[in-house]
């Protein structure tokens, strides 16, 4: 396996990249692979139908504001 030395970050991203670490249970150094591994995963060639799997997949858990409350919002924030 190779590695990868990245240089010159600005002190703010590493602080945020060591919270996202910590908040997700791994190393600064795991997260930064994983962060890698996401970005450049290779999805052309799948479907909207398995794209949107993974998507739901991935914020599983998470809460979700409902469709019409954020049409709501928007309508209020136009008038």
């Amino acid at each position: 396996m190779a590695n990868l030395h990245v240089r010159n970050l600005d002190d703010d991203l590493v602080e945020r990249l060591k919270v996202r670490a910590a908040e997700n249970g791994r190393s600064v150094e795991a997260e930064h692979r994983e962060i890698l591994r996401r970005a450049l995963e290779d999805t052309r060639g799948l479907s909207f139908e398995e794209i949107s799997a993974r998507l739901r997949a991935e914020t599983a858990g998470r809460k979700h504001t409902p469709s019409e409350v954020l049409q709501r919002e928007g309508r209020d924030e136009a008038r």
